[in-house]
């Protein structure tokens, strides 16, 4: 293959056109650069470099042993700081999970934290709903998951801690039939319309949804931004994240309704596979920060002045 002086002698010919203005370029003597040329063409027994005209361009092998030696030297490179990487121990990458109840944005922040420390750790950031959370867990498509709801199904062998709790409100359109209802809903004047949920994303069985009871009509959508859309457009009924909607409620965009069962608040979890990586660890030290998991849980209110803004 090239080496590095070798690849800066060809990349200079193709760009000047002239093994006189490349020796010029590089420092070098015209006859030296000709020389090492030739050896390079006989090294590989191929013409690198088309002659025939004014300008030298270079030939379909050249382009390719040019291309392909660029790519296998950053190729190393990249490799000789990902050894160093984890030998000082950083994780290579970090897959980081959320549940899709966890808006990204929230996020942010401390993703910007974690770049400040110069780890070189690839993060990559996907979301799964439900049972898919624990599950790409125990798949190992995820290092870490953040806001999985419930404790994980026995027999996984991973870490978790609370992240903390959600408010729900059973929230419908002033337009939906359910609106002018008297007094706290019954389960059977809730199963009566159809419930809007968040699908579940697990692979495995029939996965599981929460806020409508058996039987009752469901409109299963990919998010809950989706969800709180659906509700709006009064395309169904169902419990949204009460500081999520709190503008939407105090405008009368949604109407709450009082239940004759409330459902109780949803903890969620940070859950983990032990391990010892630097990056996980920053996380779950970052993780453990009142005001950020506050911030987790309660999401963004996208409808007030401030979140439109």
């Amino acid at each position: 293959m090239l080496s590095d002086d070798e690849i800066q002698l060809m990349e200079a010919i193709r760009e000047s056109g002239s093994l006189t203005r490349a020796a010029a370029h590089l420092g070098k003597a015209p006859s030296s650069v000709s020389y090492t040329l030739r050896q390079i063409e006989g090294r590989f027994d191929a013409l690198l470099f088309d002659r025939r005209r004014y300008r030298l361009q270079l030939t379909p092998a050249g382009s390719l042993l040019v291309r392909e030696a660029t790519r296998l030297r950053d190729d190393m490179q990249r490799l000789s700081r990902r050894v160093a990487q984890v030998a000082k121990g950083w994780e290579d990458r970090l897959w980081i999970v959320t549940d899709e109840v966890i808006e990204f944005d929230t996020l942010l922040p401390v993703i910007q934290d974690f770049d400040e420390l110069g780890s070189g750790v690839g993060l990559r950031v996907t979301h799964e709903v439900l049972g898919g959370t624990w599950e790409a867990l125990a798949d190992g498509r995820a290092d870490l998951v953040i806001g999985a709801t419930n404790e994980p199904p026995a027999g996984l062998g991973v870490q978790w801690r609370e992240l903390g709790r959600m408010d729900w409100v059973y929230a419908v359109s002033p337009h939906h039939p359910l609106a002018k209802a008297k007094g706290a809903l019954t389960a059977e004047q809730m199963g009566a319309h159809r419930a809007v949920v968040v699908a579940d994303s697990s692979r495995r069985g029939d996965g599981r949804a929460y806020g409508h009871g058996a039987g009752q009509p469901t409109l299963a959508v990919p998010s809950m931004a989706a969800k709180i859309a659906a509700q709006r457009a009064g395309l169904g009924v169902g419990w949204l994240p009460r500081a999520r909607v709190a503008s939407l409620l105090a405008r009368g965009e949604l109407v709450e309704k009082a239940v004759a069962v409330p459902r109780e608040p949803n903890t969620l979890y940070v859950g983990w596979r032990a391990g010892d990586g630097r990056a996980l660890a920053w996380w779950l030290q970052a993780l453990d920060e009142p005001r950020l998991r506050q911030r987790l849980v309660d999401g963004v209110d996208r409808f007030s002045s401030a979140g439109r803004s």
